[in-house]
């Protein structure tokens, strides 16, 4: 197992959920009693017990989720459990009710799947996604996810550095920003028959937000592959800004010179900055970003907790905001 250094901002997971189609490696270690195992040993165990686990990886990338690195991402904190993850999320890809994604998604295909990489960079052109994963070992690291709309998660993802993608495709010095799109298909993804968002969906970052080594390439989560209603079969996850920067289903990245249009910026300029860092001292206009909802909670129970400045990875990313007015800049 690979060690990383351990940030102030790092989380354990002192609980990991149960379902009926994963068993996480490590919960598992711990409840046979097992000690330190080589990467392979563990992920061997794993993939053993995913037999039949509909969401298995394809034979293609059996290995590649075989072998995981586990990262000490992860304290004090429980991670949310996996019907909650995957039932109550905002994909309106897929329609705009929390669990439209899960209701409406089973049929979408992910595979084959390719991404299209365009501008400013030294290798472009069309590249199938499981070539672009198996070039990597993927990593799980447990991380907070924060809406914009107040309520929160802590997930563990499987990926690998968003940066280590990106570098191979070598960008120029032209490419000061990446933009990302989603897959537009109104016939798999029946929310884009509606109006409301200009599709396909849009997202951007500037590059060296993008080379951050906590911004991730997601391909997984829970020990397996993505489900489809949280954004298969690859996301971003940019864990200090709100989740609508996660991007889900990507088809598309474009280096370029300037600052790109992105979808929530364009329709709801004062709400929705290109930034979205997660800061609880710049409120939405329409509610206080304070505090929020730790899930899973109830009414009685809401579990409400103070939001932390860049979600709590302040150590990691405040650097790339030095000097910024961030109340502007939201």
């Amino acid at each position: 197992m690979l060690i990383f250094n351990k940030k102030t901002s790092d989380c354990s997971e002192s609980e990991v959920t149960d379902q009926s189609v994963y068993l996480n490696r490590r919960q598992f270690m711990k409840a046979t009693g097992s000690i330190a195992l080589g990467v392979g040993a563990i992920g061997q165990v794993n993939a053993e017990l995913q037999e039949g686990n509909p969401l298995s990886p394809p034979p293609a990338l059996k290995s590649t989720f075989q072998n995981i690195v586990e990262t000490p991402y992860g304290v004090n904190e429980k991670v949310s459990p996996y019907d909650v993850a995957t039932s109550y999320n905002n994909f309106y890809e897929f329609g705009y009710g929390k669990s439209d994604p899960k209701d409406r998604s089973s049929d979408f295909k992910t595979t084959p799947w390719t991404i299209t990489v365009e501008g400013e960079a030294g290798k472009t052109g069309v590249f199938d996604l499981d070539d672009i994963i198996k070039e990597s070992m993927l990593e799980e690291r447990i991380y907070r996810l924060r809406c914009v709309e107040a309520w929160s998660m802590v997930i563990p993802w499987l990926g690998v550095s968003l940066s280590t993608v990106l570098k191979r495709f070598e960008p120029t010095s032209k490419a000061k920003y990446v933009y990302f799109e989603t897959l537009y298909d109104p016939t798999q993804m029946p929310g884009q028959k509606g109006g409301g968002l200009d599709w396909p969906y849009r997202e951007g970052l500037r590059i060296d937000e993008a080379m951050n080594p906590l911004a991730m390439f997601t391909v997984g989560m829970y020990g397996s592959v993505l489900p489809n209603q949280n954004g298969a079969p690859v996301r971003l996850v940019i864990p200090w800004k709100y989740g609508f920067k996660s991007i889900k289903s990507i088809v598309k990245i474009r280096f370029v010179e300037t600052m790109p249009e992105t979808t929530w910026s364009m329709l709801a300029p004062s709400e929705y900055g290109f930034y979205a860092n997660v800061n609880p001292h710049v409120d939405h206009p329409r509610w206080s970003q304070g505090q929020e909802r730790r899930l899973p909670g109830g009414v009685l129970f809401p579990n409400v907790i103070e939001t932390k400045m860049f979600n709590g990875y302040e150590e990691e990313v405040a650097s790339l905001y030095k000097g910024m007015d961030l109340k502007r800049n939201y």
